[in-house]
C-alpha cells in the first residue's frame, strides 16, 4: 500500500508536469508570435514612411538588413519590383498571395506560411503605399516544435526537482497516513477511528469480533454443557454398575438397577445423537435431497409414533389440516416437528390435550402445535431454542429432556428457511408455529 501511493503521486505529478509543459509551449509559442507580429508591423510602418517621403530608392539600402527579416516590393499586378534578396528577376507573380490581396482591398494585410523561396515558415506582412504598390516585410519564425525545443531544457531541470521533491514528499506524506492504519487496535477498532472513510470498514471488524467472540462463548458453554450432561448419565450408570458388581445388591432389586442403567444409557445415547444432529446442521454437512413432502401426512405419522407416549401421560394428541405438498429433506422436517409435538406432550399436565394443525396460509405452509402445558414464561421465549437451555432444568430433566430439541428446530427452519415463532403463558399452555 505504501509503494503504491508513493508511485500514485508521482504518477499524478508527473501528468501534471507533462500537460504543464505542452501548455507552457503553447503560451510562449504565441507570446513569441504576438511578439514577431508586432515587430515585423512597426517596421513595415517605418519602411513604408522612409518610402513615401525618400522613394523607392530608400529600399536599396535593405539589402543590408538582418537574413530573417525580408522586405519586398510588389506592383499592383503582382509583378515583384524589389525584393531585399535579390531575387526579384526569378521571383514569381505575387497577385495571388493572400497579404498581398488583403492589402489592396484593405490597406494592409498578413500571412502566416511556409516560404517556397527560404524553405522557412514565415510570417507576411504587407502595407500600400501611396504610389500604389504593395510593400511587404516578412520574418521567419519558430514553429512550434522548435518552440517546445527550446523550452525543453528548463522544463526537463524543473521536472527532476519536481520529481525528487515530489518523491520525498510522497514517502513523507505516505507514511505519515500509513501509520494510524499500522497502529490500528483489531481487538477494539472502533476506538481507532481515525479517517472516516475506513469507518465500514472498521465496524465491519468490530461486528465480526464481537460475532467471533459471541462464537467462542457459545461453543466454549456448548462444549461445558455437552461434558455435564454426558457426565451426569454416566455417572450414575457407573455408579449402579459397582454397587451391583460389588454385590450391595439384592437379588430383587436387580431388575430395578438394571432399568435404571438402561434408562441412563438411552439417554445418553439419545443426548448423543441430537449433537450429531446439531453438528450436522451447523456445518451445513447434510447430505440428504430434497423432495416432495406431504406434512400432514407427515404430521399424522408423527402423531402415531406419540401416542403411546401420550397415553401413557395421559394426554390427548389429535391432528387436523390438509395436505399440504412441501419440497424440504424429509428427515430434518419430521425431526423439527417430533420435537415440538414431543415437547408438547412431555411438559403437559394430567389429562391435558395437543393439537397439531398442517395447512396452507396466504403465507405459505404452516404447522401449528398448540398444547395446554404447564406453558413458559415470556422473558425465556427467545432463549428456548438455545442449546441445552431449559425453563426449569429439574423439571426437564424428569422428563428426560436432552436440552437440544428445540436447538434441532431451530436450525431446521434456517436450513429450509423457514420462521419458527411462539406463544405462551405459564399456566395456559403453548402454541409454536412454523411458517414454511
Amino acid at each position: 500500500m505504501r509503494t503504491k501511493i508513493q508511485k500514485s503521486m508521482v504518477f499524478v505529478l508527473s501528468i501534471t508536469l507533462l500537460i504543464s509543459y505542452v501548455l507552457m509551449t503553447v503560451v510562449v509559442y504565441n507570446q513569441n508570435l504576438n511578439l514577431l507580429k508586432r515587430e515585423v508591423r512597426q517596421e513595415a510602418r517605418y519602411i513604408r514612411t522612409a518610402v513615401n517621403i525618400s522613394g523607392p530608392a530608400y529600399l536599396e539600402q535593405m539589402d543590408e538588413v538582418d537574413v530573417r527579416t525580408r522586405v519586398t516590393r510588389i506592383d499592383i499586378d503582382g509583378t515583384v519590383l524589389y525584393d531585399s534578396g535579390g531575387d526579384e528577376v526569378v521571383l514569381d507573380n505575387h497577385g495571388a498571395r493572400e497579404e498581398v490581396k488583403e492589402a489592396l482591398v484593405n490597406g494592409y494585410g498578413e500571412d502566416i506560411r511556409m516560404s517556397g523561396t527560404m524553405g522557412k515558415e514565415m510570417y507576411y506582412y504587407a502595407l500600400l503605399l501611396e504610389d500604389g504598390s504593395i510593400l511587404r516585410v516578412a520574418k521567419t519564425r519558430d514553429n512550434l516544435v522548435r518552440t517546445a525545443l527550446n523550452v525543453l531544457p528548463l522544463m526537463a531541470g524543473l521536472t527532476a526537482a519536481m520529481l525528487l521533491l515530489a518523491w520525498l514528499m510522497a514517502k513523507w506524506q505516505t507514511a505519515r497516513l500509513i501509520k494510524p492504519i499500522n497502529e490500528l487496535d483489531l481487538e477494539h477498532p472502533l476506538d481507532s477511528d481515525v479517517y472516516p472513510e475506513l469507518t465500514p470498514l472498521l465496524q465491519a471488524m468490530d461486528e465480526q469480533n464481537k460475532a467471533k467472540d459471541a462464537v467462542a462463548n457459545m461453543r466454549k458453554e456448548f462444549s461445558a454443557n455437552v461434558s455435564h450432561e454426558l457426565k451426569t448419565p454416566l455417572t450414575s450408570i457407573s455408579g449402579y454398575a459397582e454397587i451391583m458388581k460389588n454385590g450391595l445388591v439384592r437379588q430383587e432389586d436387580i431388575p430395578k438397577f438394571s432399568e435404571r442403567i438402561y434408562k441412563e444409557a438411552k439417554r445418553l445415547i439419545t443426548l448423543i445423537e441430537d449433537i450429531i444432529k446439531l453438528s450436522r446442521l451447523d456445518e451445513e454437512s447434510v447430505e440428504l435431497e430434497k423432495e416432495e413432502v406431504d406434512l400432514y401426512a407427515l404430521g399424522r405419522e408423527i402423531v402415531s409414533r406419540l401416542s403411546m407416549q401420550a397415553d401413557s401421560r395421559d394426554v390427548q394428541i389429535t391432528i387436523e389440516g390438509e395436505p399440504v405438498i412441501y419440497r424440504g429433506i424429509r428427515q430434518i422436517l419430521d425431526e423439527m416437528i417430533y420435537n415440538v409435538c414431543e415437547n408438547a406432550v412431555k411438559y403437559n399436565i394430567p389429562g391435558g390435550s395437543v393439537s397439531v394443525w398442517v395447512g396452507n396460509t396466504l403465507d405459505g405452509p404452516k404447522v401449528s402445535v398448540s398444547d395446554t402445558g404447564i406453558g413458559i414464561p415470556k422473558e425465556h421465549h427467545e432463549r428456548i431454542f438455545e442449546r441445552f437451555y431449559r425453563v426449569d432444568k429439574s423439571h426437564s430433566k424428569e422428563h428426560g429432556g436432552t436440552g437440544l430439541g428445540l436447538s434441532i428446530v431451530k436450525h431446521g427452519a434456517l436450513l429450509h428457511g423457514a420462521k419458527v415463532s411462539v406463544e405462551s403463558e405459564p399456566g395456559k399452555g403453548t402454541r409454536i408455529e412454523m411458517k414454511f
